[in-house]
Protein backbone atom coordinates (compact mmCIF):
# COMPACT_ATOMS: atom_id res chain seq x y z
CA UNK A 1 0.00 0.00 0.00
CA UNK A 2 1.56 3.53 -0.64
CA UNK A 3 0.07 3.01 2.79
CA UNK A 4 0.83 5.85 4.37
CA UNK A 5 -2.26 2.83 5.43
CA UNK A 6 -0.11 4.84 5.09
CA UNK A 7 -2.85 4.25 5.47
CA UNK A 8 -3.32 6.36 9.49
CA UNK A 9 -1.72 7.65 12.61
CA UNK A 10 0.68 4.84 13.50
CA UNK A 11 2.44 4.18 16.78
CA UNK A 12 4.31 7.49 16.69
CA UNK A 13 2.67 9.23 13.76
CA UNK A 14 5.21 7.54 11.49
CA UNK A 15 2.84 7.54 8.54
CA UNK A 16 3.41 11.26 8.09
CA UNK A 17 -0.25 11.71 8.83
CA UNK A 18 -1.36 10.84 5.33
CA UNK A 19 -4.58 9.26 6.63
CA UNK A 20 -5.45 7.03 3.73
CA UNK A 21 -5.49 3.50 2.35
CA UNK A 22 -2.98 3.23 -0.48
CA UNK A 23 -0.97 0.71 -2.51
CA UNK A 24 2.78 1.31 -2.52
CA UNK A 25 3.23 0.30 -6.16
CA UNK A 26 -0.05 0.40 -8.06
CA UNK A 27 0.20 -1.36 -11.41
CA UNK A 28 -0.87 -0.05 -14.79
CA UNK A 29 -4.58 -0.17 -15.52
CA UNK A 30 -4.41 -1.90 -18.89
CA UNK A 31 -6.55 -0.83 -21.85
CA UNK A 32 -10.04 -1.41 -20.50
CA UNK A 33 -12.40 1.43 -21.36
CA UNK A 34 -15.88 2.11 -20.10
CA UNK A 35 -18.13 4.95 -19.08
CA UNK A 36 -18.29 5.48 -15.33
CA UNK A 37 -21.57 5.84 -13.45
CA UNK A 38 -21.97 9.29 -11.94
CA UNK A 39 -23.73 9.99 -8.69
CA UNK A 40 -26.34 12.61 -9.42
CA UNK A 41 -29.57 13.77 -7.85
CA UNK A 42 -30.14 16.32 -5.15
CA UNK A 43 -30.64 16.57 -1.43
CA UNK A 44 -32.22 18.99 0.96
CA UNK A 45 -30.63 22.44 1.25
CA UNK A 46 -30.97 24.85 4.13
CA UNK A 47 -32.24 28.18 2.83
CA UNK A 48 -32.95 29.01 -0.80
CA UNK A 49 -31.49 26.58 -3.39
CA UNK A 50 -28.31 27.71 -5.08
CA UNK A 51 -28.91 28.53 -8.74
CA UNK A 52 -25.37 29.21 -9.93
CA UNK A 53 -22.80 26.83 -11.37
CA UNK A 54 -22.33 23.83 -9.11
CA UNK A 55 -18.96 22.82 -7.71
CA UNK A 56 -17.92 19.32 -8.69
CA UNK A 57 -16.92 17.25 -5.67
CA UNK A 58 -15.10 14.02 -6.60
CA UNK A 59 -14.46 11.32 -3.99
CA UNK A 60 -12.31 8.33 -4.98
CA UNK A 61 -12.54 5.78 -2.20
CA UNK A 62 -12.43 2.12 -1.19
CA UNK A 63 -15.58 0.78 0.46
CA UNK A 64 -13.62 -1.00 3.23
CA UNK A 65 -11.06 1.73 3.89
CA UNK A 66 -11.96 3.52 7.15
CA UNK A 67 -10.63 6.82 5.81
CA UNK A 68 -12.67 6.56 2.63
CA UNK A 69 -15.72 5.73 4.72
CA UNK A 70 -15.18 8.81 6.90
CA UNK A 71 -14.74 11.00 3.84
CA UNK A 72 -18.11 9.87 2.48
CA UNK A 73 -19.81 10.16 5.86
CA UNK A 74 -18.44 13.68 6.19
CA UNK A 75 -20.34 14.72 3.07
CA UNK A 76 -23.81 14.09 4.52
CA UNK A 77 -24.08 17.25 6.69
CA UNK A 78 -22.53 19.27 3.86
CA UNK A 79 -25.19 18.07 1.44
CA UNK A 80 -27.82 18.93 4.03
CA UNK A 81 -26.45 22.47 4.14
CA UNK A 82 -25.61 23.30 0.50
CA UNK A 83 -26.54 20.23 -1.51
CA UNK A 84 -27.94 22.28 -4.41
CA UNK A 85 -24.47 23.78 -4.95
CA UNK A 86 -22.65 20.44 -5.22
CA UNK A 87 -22.20 18.05 -8.14
CA UNK A 88 -21.11 14.93 -6.24
CA UNK A 89 -19.28 12.06 -7.91
CA UNK A 90 -18.22 8.99 -5.90
CA UNK A 91 -15.92 6.46 -7.56
CA UNK A 92 -13.85 3.48 -6.39
CA UNK A 93 -10.17 2.54 -6.39
CA UNK A 94 -8.56 -0.77 -7.29
CA UNK A 95 -5.20 -1.84 -8.73
CA UNK A 96 -4.45 -3.89 -11.82
CA UNK A 97 -2.61 -7.07 -10.85
CA UNK A 98 -1.97 -10.02 -13.13
CA UNK A 99 -4.39 -8.58 -15.66
CA UNK A 100 -7.27 -8.26 -13.20
CA UNK A 101 -8.62 -5.49 -11.02
CA UNK A 102 -7.73 -6.12 -7.37
CA UNK A 103 -9.14 -3.86 -4.64
CA UNK A 104 -6.72 -3.40 -1.78
CA UNK A 105 -8.97 -5.06 0.80
CA UNK A 106 -9.72 -8.05 -1.39
CA UNK A 107 -12.90 -9.53 -2.83
CA UNK A 108 -15.14 -8.30 0.03
CA UNK A 109 -14.23 -4.74 -0.92
CA UNK A 110 -14.83 -5.43 -4.62
CA UNK A 111 -18.32 -6.67 -3.76
CA UNK A 112 -18.92 -3.67 -1.51
CA UNK A 113 -17.84 -1.32 -4.29
CA UNK A 114 -20.26 -3.02 -6.69
CA UNK A 115 -23.25 -2.79 -4.34
CA UNK A 116 -22.61 0.92 -3.77
CA UNK A 117 -22.20 1.58 -7.49
CA UNK A 118 -25.44 -0.31 -8.18
CA UNK A 119 -27.21 1.82 -5.60
CA UNK A 120 -26.01 5.02 -7.26
CA UNK A 121 -26.90 3.74 -10.73
CA UNK A 122 -30.46 2.70 -9.91
CA UNK A 123 -31.14 5.38 -7.29
CA UNK A 124 -29.17 8.39 -8.59
CA UNK A 125 -30.88 10.91 -6.30
CA UNK A 126 -28.58 11.59 -3.38
CA UNK A 127 -31.45 11.54 -0.91
CA UNK A 128 -31.87 7.90 -1.92
CA UNK A 129 -28.36 6.45 -1.97
CA UNK A 130 -26.71 8.57 0.75
CA UNK A 131 -28.98 7.27 3.56
CA UNK A 132 -28.18 3.75 2.33
CA UNK A 133 -24.44 4.50 2.43
CA UNK A 134 -24.79 6.09 5.86
CA UNK A 135 -26.57 2.99 7.22
CA UNK A 136 -24.08 0.51 5.75
CA UNK A 137 -20.98 2.54 6.64
CA UNK A 138 -21.87 2.38 10.34
CA UNK A 139 -20.63 -1.22 10.15
CA UNK A 140 -18.15 -0.88 7.29
CA UNK A 141 -15.98 -3.72 8.60
CA UNK A 142 -18.73 -6.21 7.76
CA UNK A 143 -18.94 -5.16 4.10
CA UNK A 144 -20.21 -6.78 1.87
CA UNK A 145 -22.56 -8.34 4.45
CA UNK A 146 -25.53 -6.38 5.75
CA UNK A 147 -26.42 -4.36 2.68
CA UNK A 148 -29.87 -5.93 2.30
CA UNK A 149 -31.03 -4.72 5.72
CA UNK A 150 -29.81 -1.19 5.01
CA UNK A 151 -31.47 -1.22 1.59
CA UNK A 152 -34.81 -2.20 3.13
CA UNK A 153 -34.56 0.37 5.92
CA UNK A 154 -33.79 3.20 3.47
CA UNK A 155 -36.41 2.29 0.89
CA UNK A 156 -34.26 0.70 -1.84
CA UNK A 157 -35.46 -2.35 -3.78
CA UNK A 158 -33.30 -5.28 -2.64
CA UNK A 159 -34.22 -7.40 -5.68
CA UNK A 160 -33.24 -4.63 -8.09
CA UNK A 161 -29.87 -4.14 -6.40
CA UNK A 162 -29.32 -7.91 -6.21
CA UNK A 163 -29.81 -8.24 -9.98
CA UNK A 164 -27.25 -5.51 -10.61
CA UNK A 165 -24.85 -6.83 -7.96
CA UNK A 166 -24.77 -10.45 -9.05
CA UNK A 167 -25.15 -9.85 -12.78
CA UNK A 168 -22.81 -8.44 -15.38
CA UNK A 169 -24.00 -4.89 -14.82
CA UNK A 170 -22.28 -4.56 -11.47
CA UNK A 171 -18.94 -5.79 -12.81
CA UNK A 172 -19.12 -3.29 -15.67
CA UNK A 173 -19.87 -0.46 -13.26
CA UNK A 174 -16.90 -1.47 -11.09
CA UNK A 175 -14.52 -1.72 -14.06
CA UNK A 176 -15.61 1.68 -15.33
CA UNK A 177 -15.15 3.20 -11.88
CA UNK A 178 -11.69 1.66 -11.41
CA UNK A 179 -10.59 2.93 -14.82
CA UNK A 180 -11.81 6.42 -14.00
CA UNK A 181 -10.02 6.43 -10.64
CA UNK A 182 -6.82 5.27 -12.36
CA UNK A 183 -7.13 8.06 -14.93
CA UNK A 184 -7.31 10.56 -12.06
CA UNK A 185 -4.21 9.01 -10.47
CA UNK A 186 -6.28 8.17 -7.41
CA UNK A 187 -4.25 5.51 -5.58
CA UNK A 188 -5.09 6.44 -1.99
CA UNK A 189 -8.48 6.35 -0.30
CA UNK A 190 -9.76 8.97 -0.14
CA UNK A 191 -8.49 11.01 -3.05
CA UNK A 192 -10.63 14.14 -3.26
CA UNK A 193 -11.02 16.82 -5.90
CA UNK A 194 -12.99 20.03 -5.33
CA UNK A 195 -13.72 22.07 -8.44
CA UNK A 196 -11.14 20.10 -10.40
CA UNK A 197 -8.34 20.73 -7.89
CA UNK A 198 -6.90 18.09 -5.58
CA UNK A 199 -8.02 18.64 -2.02
CA UNK A 200 -5.85 17.77 0.98
CA UNK A 201 -7.73 19.52 3.77
CA UNK A 202 -9.79 18.15 6.62
CA UNK A 203 -12.96 16.11 6.29
CA UNK A 204 -15.22 17.78 8.82
CA UNK A 205 -18.35 19.62 7.74
CA UNK A 206 -16.71 23.03 8.11
CA UNK A 207 -13.61 21.91 6.20
CA UNK A 208 -15.70 20.72 3.28
CA UNK A 209 -17.99 23.77 3.40
CA UNK A 210 -15.05 26.15 3.37
CA UNK A 211 -13.45 24.45 0.36
CA UNK A 212 -16.69 24.25 -1.65
CA UNK A 213 -17.94 27.75 -0.80
CA UNK A 214 -14.61 29.22 -1.91
CA UNK A 215 -15.24 27.71 -5.35
CA UNK A 216 -18.76 29.09 -5.77
CA UNK A 217 -19.41 32.22 -7.80
CA UNK A 218 -22.16 34.79 -7.54
CA UNK A 219 -24.70 34.71 -4.72
CA UNK A 220 -23.66 31.92 -2.39
CA UNK A 221 -25.92 29.82 -0.16
CA UNK A 222 -26.54 31.30 3.28
CA UNK A 223 -24.48 28.64 5.12
CA UNK A 224 -21.37 29.88 3.30
CA UNK A 225 -21.56 33.09 5.30
CA UNK A 226 -21.74 31.27 8.61
CA UNK A 227 -18.65 29.08 8.50
CA UNK A 228 -16.56 29.83 11.60
CA UNK A 229 -13.02 30.99 10.97
CA UNK A 230 -10.39 28.41 11.99
CA UNK A 231 -8.56 29.11 15.24
CA UNK A 232 -5.06 30.52 14.85
CA UNK A 233 -2.49 28.05 16.17
CA UNK A 234 1.16 28.80 16.91
CA UNK A 235 3.87 26.16 16.81
CA UNK A 236 7.61 25.86 17.27
CA UNK A 237 9.78 23.37 15.42
CA UNK A 238 13.12 22.76 17.13
CA UNK A 239 15.41 21.09 14.62
CA UNK A 240 19.03 20.93 13.45
CA UNK A 241 20.24 22.11 10.05
CA UNK A 242 22.87 19.35 10.08
CA UNK A 243 20.19 16.66 10.12
CA UNK A 244 19.48 15.42 6.60
CA UNK A 245 16.25 13.65 7.61
CA UNK A 246 14.76 16.36 9.80
CA UNK A 247 12.81 18.16 7.07
CA UNK A 248 9.56 19.27 8.69
CA UNK A 249 7.84 20.52 5.53
CA UNK A 250 5.77 17.39 4.92
CA UNK A 251 4.59 17.17 8.52
CA UNK A 252 3.63 20.85 8.57
CA UNK A 253 1.66 20.51 5.33
CA UNK A 254 -0.28 17.64 6.85
CA UNK A 255 -0.92 19.53 10.07
CA UNK A 256 -2.24 22.53 8.17
CA UNK A 257 -4.33 20.45 5.80
CA UNK A 258 -5.83 18.09 8.36
CA UNK A 259 -5.93 19.95 11.67
CA UNK A 260 -4.80 23.55 11.86
CA UNK A 261 -5.57 25.63 8.71
CA UNK A 262 -4.24 28.79 10.39
CA UNK A 263 -0.94 27.39 11.64
CA UNK A 264 1.93 29.80 12.22
CA UNK A 265 5.32 28.14 12.68
CA UNK A 266 8.57 29.39 14.15
CA UNK A 267 11.60 27.23 13.29
CA UNK A 268 14.50 27.26 15.75
CA UNK A 269 17.87 25.69 14.95
CA UNK A 270 19.64 23.76 17.69
CA UNK A 271 22.94 25.55 16.94
CA UNK A 272 21.48 28.91 17.98
CA UNK A 273 21.62 30.20 21.55
CA UNK A 274 17.83 30.06 21.65
CA UNK A 275 17.87 26.51 20.30
CA UNK A 276 20.34 25.18 22.85
CA UNK A 277 18.43 26.87 25.67
CA UNK A 278 15.12 25.38 24.55
CA UNK A 279 16.71 21.94 24.09
CA UNK A 280 18.02 22.07 27.66
CA UNK A 281 14.73 23.41 29.02
CA UNK A 282 12.74 20.58 27.44
CA UNK A 283 15.10 17.86 28.63
CA UNK A 284 14.84 15.97 25.38
CA UNK A 285 17.35 13.93 23.38
CA UNK A 286 16.17 13.66 19.79
CA UNK A 287 15.07 16.13 17.12
CA UNK A 288 13.00 17.39 15.38
CA UNK A 289 10.39 18.28 17.98
CA UNK A 290 7.05 19.97 17.34
CA UNK A 291 5.70 22.21 20.11
CA UNK A 292 2.35 24.00 20.29
CA UNK A 293 1.73 27.03 22.48
CA UNK A 294 -1.23 27.69 24.73
CA UNK A 295 -4.52 27.94 22.83
CA UNK A 296 -4.06 24.95 20.55
CA UNK A 297 -6.75 23.18 22.58
CA UNK A 298 -9.32 25.62 21.16
CA UNK A 299 -8.73 24.50 17.56
CA UNK A 300 -11.72 22.81 15.92
CA UNK A 301 -9.84 19.59 15.21
CA UNK A 302 -7.84 19.39 18.42
CA UNK A 303 -9.94 16.50 19.70
CA UNK A 304 -8.85 14.47 16.66
CA UNK A 305 -5.16 14.88 17.46
CA UNK A 306 -5.34 15.20 21.24
CA UNK A 307 -4.11 11.65 21.88
CA UNK A 308 -0.87 12.51 20.04
CA UNK A 309 -0.22 15.63 22.11
CA UNK A 310 1.94 15.25 25.22
CA UNK A 311 2.33 17.90 27.95
CA UNK A 312 5.84 19.33 27.82
CA UNK A 313 6.22 22.22 30.26
CA UNK A 314 4.22 25.17 28.95
CA UNK A 315 3.82 23.46 25.56
CA UNK A 316 1.97 20.59 23.96
CA UNK A 317 4.40 18.30 22.13
CA UNK A 318 3.33 16.36 19.06
CA UNK A 319 4.35 12.72 19.38
CA UNK A 320 6.16 12.46 16.05
CA UNK A 321 9.27 10.68 14.74
CA UNK A 322 12.47 12.10 16.23
CA UNK A 323 15.75 10.21 15.82
CA UNK A 324 18.50 12.82 15.54
CA UNK A 325 20.73 13.40 18.57
CA UNK A 326 22.29 16.86 18.11
CA UNK A 327 24.89 16.20 20.83
CA UNK A 328 26.24 13.06 19.16
CA UNK A 329 28.89 12.60 16.48
CA UNK A 330 27.48 12.90 12.95
CA UNK A 331 29.09 9.94 11.26
CA UNK A 332 29.48 11.22 7.71
CA UNK A 333 30.20 14.97 7.78
CA UNK A 334 34.02 14.83 8.18
CA UNK A 335 33.88 16.89 11.36
CA UNK A 336 34.59 16.22 15.01
CA UNK A 337 31.13 17.12 16.32
CA UNK A 338 31.79 15.99 19.90
CA UNK A 339 35.28 17.52 20.23
CA UNK A 340 36.84 14.26 21.38
CA UNK A 341 39.46 14.13 18.64
CA UNK A 342 37.66 11.39 16.70
CA UNK A 343 35.95 12.10 13.38
CA UNK A 344 33.01 10.20 11.85
CA UNK A 345 33.44 6.40 11.99
CA UNK A 346 36.49 6.68 14.26
CA UNK A 347 34.14 7.86 16.99
CA UNK A 348 32.93 4.86 19.02
CA UNK A 349 29.36 6.19 18.99
CA UNK A 350 29.26 5.63 15.21
CA UNK A 351 30.06 1.92 15.34
CA UNK A 352 26.45 0.85 14.83
CA UNK A 353 25.62 3.56 12.29
CA UNK A 354 24.84 2.26 8.81
CA UNK A 355 27.63 4.19 7.08
CA UNK A 356 30.18 2.70 9.48
CA UNK A 357 29.09 -0.93 9.44
CA UNK A 358 31.49 -3.41 7.89
CA UNK A 359 30.55 -5.27 4.75
CA UNK A 360 29.86 -8.95 5.47
CA UNK A 361 29.38 -10.96 2.29
CA UNK A 362 26.48 -13.38 1.87
CA UNK A 363 24.66 -12.09 4.95
CA UNK A 364 20.97 -11.16 5.05
CA UNK A 365 19.07 -9.63 7.96
CA UNK A 366 15.41 -8.67 8.13
CA UNK A 367 13.61 -6.47 10.65
CA UNK A 368 9.96 -7.27 11.23
CA UNK A 369 6.98 -7.00 13.56
CA UNK A 370 5.70 -10.49 14.27
CA UNK A 371 2.05 -9.50 13.71
CA UNK A 372 2.57 -7.24 10.71
CA UNK A 373 1.02 -8.94 7.64
CA UNK A 374 3.83 -7.66 5.40
CA UNK A 375 6.55 -8.91 7.74
CA UNK A 376 4.75 -12.24 7.97
CA UNK A 377 4.66 -12.66 4.18
CA UNK A 378 8.31 -11.62 3.92
CA UNK A 379 9.33 -14.38 6.34
CA UNK A 380 7.20 -16.85 4.39
CA UNK A 381 9.07 -15.86 1.22
CA UNK A 382 12.36 -16.75 2.89
CA UNK A 383 11.51 -20.44 2.66
CA UNK A 384 11.93 -20.19 -1.11
CA UNK A 385 14.95 -17.88 -0.87
CA UNK A 386 16.80 -20.19 1.52
CA UNK A 387 15.99 -23.20 -0.62
CA UNK A 388 17.55 -21.31 -3.51
CA UNK A 389 20.80 -20.35 -1.75
CA UNK A 390 21.08 -23.13 0.82
CA UNK A 391 23.82 -22.75 3.42
CA UNK A 392 25.55 -20.18 1.21
CA UNK A 393 23.41 -17.41 2.77
CA UNK A 394 23.62 -16.46 6.45
CA UNK A 395 20.17 -15.29 7.54
CA UNK A 396 18.94 -13.56 10.70
CA UNK A 397 15.64 -12.08 11.90
CA UNK A 398 15.31 -9.01 14.16
CA UNK A 399 12.26 -7.39 15.70
CA UNK A 400 10.88 -3.85 15.80
CA UNK A 401 9.28 -2.38 18.95
CA UNK A 402 9.86 0.37 21.52
CA UNK A 403 11.21 0.22 25.04
CA UNK A 404 8.76 1.85 27.45
CA UNK A 405 9.70 1.98 31.11
CA UNK A 406 10.09 -1.59 32.33
CA UNK A 407 8.14 -2.95 29.39
CA UNK A 408 7.74 -2.62 25.65
CA UNK A 409 5.31 -1.16 23.16
CA UNK A 410 4.60 -2.54 19.70
CA UNK A 411 2.46 -1.31 16.83
CA UNK A 412 0.08 -4.26 17.13
CA UNK A 413 -0.12 -4.22 20.92
CA UNK A 414 1.05 -6.47 23.74
CA UNK A 415 0.31 -9.71 21.83
CA UNK A 416 2.92 -8.64 19.29
CA UNK A 417 5.43 -7.82 22.01
CA UNK A 418 4.93 -11.28 23.48
CA UNK A 419 5.27 -13.02 20.13
CA UNK A 420 8.39 -10.99 19.25
CA UNK A 421 9.96 -12.31 22.44
CA UNK A 422 8.89 -15.91 21.80
CA UNK A 423 10.32 -15.81 18.29
CA UNK A 424 13.60 -14.38 19.60
CA UNK A 425 13.72 -17.19 22.16
CA UNK A 426 13.12 -19.74 19.41
CA UNK A 427 15.94 -18.17 17.42
CA UNK A 428 18.37 -18.24 20.33
CA UNK A 429 17.88 -21.92 21.14
CA UNK A 430 17.15 -23.28 17.66
CA UNK A 431 19.40 -21.16 15.46
CA UNK A 432 21.33 -24.10 13.97
CA UNK A 433 20.30 -24.75 10.38
CA UNK A 434 17.60 -22.07 10.83
CA UNK A 435 15.46 -24.54 12.76
CA UNK A 436 13.65 -21.67 14.52
CA UNK A 437 12.08 -20.68 11.20
CA UNK A 438 9.86 -23.76 11.43
CA UNK A 439 8.26 -22.12 14.46
CA UNK A 440 7.90 -18.78 12.63
CA UNK A 441 6.41 -20.35 9.51
CA UNK A 442 3.93 -22.28 11.62
CA UNK A 443 2.91 -19.16 13.58
CA UNK A 444 2.52 -17.19 10.37
CA UNK A 445 -0.39 -19.39 9.35
CA UNK A 446 -2.43 -17.83 12.14
CA UNK A 447 -0.20 -15.07 13.42
CA UNK A 448 -2.91 -13.23 15.39
CA UNK A 449 -3.71 -16.28 17.49
CA UNK A 450 -2.39 -16.46 21.06
CA UNK A 451 -2.24 -20.24 20.82
CA UNK A 452 1.47 -20.58 20.04
CA UNK A 453 2.36 -23.89 21.69
CA UNK A 454 1.17 -26.14 18.83
CA UNK A 455 3.94 -24.56 16.73
CA UNK A 456 6.62 -25.57 19.24
CA UNK A 457 6.95 -29.13 17.90
CA UNK A 458 9.29 -31.34 15.87
CA UNK A 459 12.39 -30.63 17.91
CA UNK A 460 11.33 -27.21 19.26
CA UNK A 461 10.33 -27.26 22.93
CA UNK A 462 7.49 -25.10 24.23
CA UNK A 463 9.01 -25.38 27.73
CA UNK A 464 12.33 -23.94 26.50
CA UNK A 465 10.60 -21.03 24.80
CA UNK A 466 8.40 -20.36 27.83
CA UNK A 467 11.35 -20.37 30.22
CA UNK A 468 13.23 -17.96 27.97
CA UNK A 469 10.11 -15.79 27.62
CA UNK A 470 9.83 -15.43 31.38
CA UNK A 471 13.54 -14.80 31.81
CA UNK A 472 16.08 -13.59 29.28
CA UNK A 473 13.55 -12.93 26.50
CA UNK A 474 13.03 -9.28 27.39
CA UNK A 475 16.75 -8.67 27.16
CA UNK A 476 16.81 -10.23 23.69
CA UNK A 477 14.08 -7.88 22.49
CA UNK A 478 15.78 -4.89 24.08
CA UNK A 479 18.97 -5.69 22.15
CA UNK A 480 17.05 -5.95 18.87
CA UNK A 481 15.35 -2.60 19.53
CA UNK A 482 18.76 -0.97 19.97
CA UNK A 483 19.96 -2.40 16.66
CA UNK A 484 16.86 -1.25 14.77
CA UNK A 485 17.03 2.24 16.25
CA UNK A 486 20.73 2.64 15.53
CA UNK A 487 20.00 1.84 11.87
CA UNK A 488 16.90 4.02 11.69
CA UNK A 489 14.72 1.00 10.94
CA UNK A 490 11.01 1.45 11.65
CA UNK A 491 9.24 -0.41 8.84
CA UNK A 492 8.33 -4.09 8.73
CA UNK A 493 9.87 -5.65 6.70
CA UNK A 494 13.20 -3.87 6.26
CA UNK A 495 16.06 -5.90 4.80
CA UNK A 496 19.81 -5.47 5.27
CA UNK A 497 22.12 -7.09 2.74
CA UNK A 498 25.75 -7.73 3.66
CA UNK A 499 25.32 -5.93 7.00
CA UNK A 500 24.91 -2.45 5.47
CA UNK A 501 22.63 -2.19 2.42
CA UNK A 502 18.96 -1.49 3.17
CA UNK A 503 16.20 -2.57 0.83
CA UNK A 504 12.50 -3.39 0.90
CA UNK A 505 10.36 -6.08 -0.66
CA UNK A 506 8.23 -9.12 0.08
CA UNK A 507 8.33 -11.38 -2.99
CA UNK A 508 11.03 -14.07 -3.04
CA UNK A 509 12.51 -12.94 -6.36
CA UNK A 510 12.89 -9.35 -5.16
CA UNK A 511 14.73 -10.55 -2.05
CA UNK A 512 16.98 -12.79 -4.16
CA UNK A 513 17.81 -9.97 -6.59
CA UNK A 514 18.89 -7.65 -3.78
CA UNK A 515 21.07 -10.35 -2.24
CA UNK A 516 22.68 -11.05 -5.61
CA UNK A 517 23.19 -7.36 -6.33
CA UNK A 518 25.70 -7.26 -3.49
CA UNK A 519 27.01 -10.82 -3.95
CA UNK A 520 27.27 -11.27 -7.69
CA UNK A 521 29.18 -14.56 -7.61
CA UNK A 522 26.67 -16.49 -5.52
CA UNK A 523 25.21 -19.64 -7.03
CA UNK A 524 21.61 -19.64 -8.27
CA UNK A 525 21.39 -15.90 -8.77
CA UNK A 526 20.19 -16.68 -12.29
CA UNK A 527 17.20 -18.68 -11.07
CA UNK A 528 13.79 -17.02 -11.14
CA UNK A 529 11.80 -17.18 -7.92
CA UNK A 530 8.22 -16.08 -7.18
CA UNK A 531 7.88 -12.54 -8.47
CA UNK A 532 4.47 -11.59 -7.05
CA UNK A 533 3.76 -11.15 -3.37
CA UNK A 534 0.31 -11.68 -1.89
CA UNK A 535 0.53 -8.22 -0.30
CA UNK A 536 2.57 -5.07 -0.82
CA UNK A 537 3.52 -2.53 1.76
CA UNK A 538 4.96 -2.22 5.24
CA UNK A 539 3.95 -1.56 8.83
CA UNK A 540 5.60 1.62 10.09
Amino acid sequence: MKIRIAQVLGLTLTLSMAFGCEDLKPKGAGKTSAVATKAGGSTATKGAPYTGKKVKMELYVMSKCPYGVKAVQGMKPVLDEIGSAIDLDIQYIAYMKNGKWAPMHGDPEHKGNIVQLCAMKHYPARDKYMPFFDCWNKNWRQIPAGWEACAKSTGLDVAKLQTCYTGGEGEKLATASYVLAKSKKASGSPTIYVGGEKYSGGRSKNDYLRAICNKLTGAKPAPCANIPEPVEVNAIVLTDKRCKKCNAAGMLRSLRGRFFPKLTVKTIDYASTEGKALYKELGIKHLPIYLFTSGVEKADKYASIKRWMLPKGKYKQLRAPANFDPTAEICDNKQDDTNNGKVDCDDPTCTANMVCRKEIAKKLDVFIMSQCPYGVKAIDSMKEVLNNFGSDLAFDVHYIADKQGDGFKALHGQPEVDENIRQLCAKKYYKKNNKYLDYLWCRNKNYRSNDWKPCATAGISAAVIEKCFNGEGKKLLEEDIKIAKSLGVGGSPTWLANNRHKFSGIAADAIKKNVCQHNGKMANCDKKLTEKAAVKGSCN
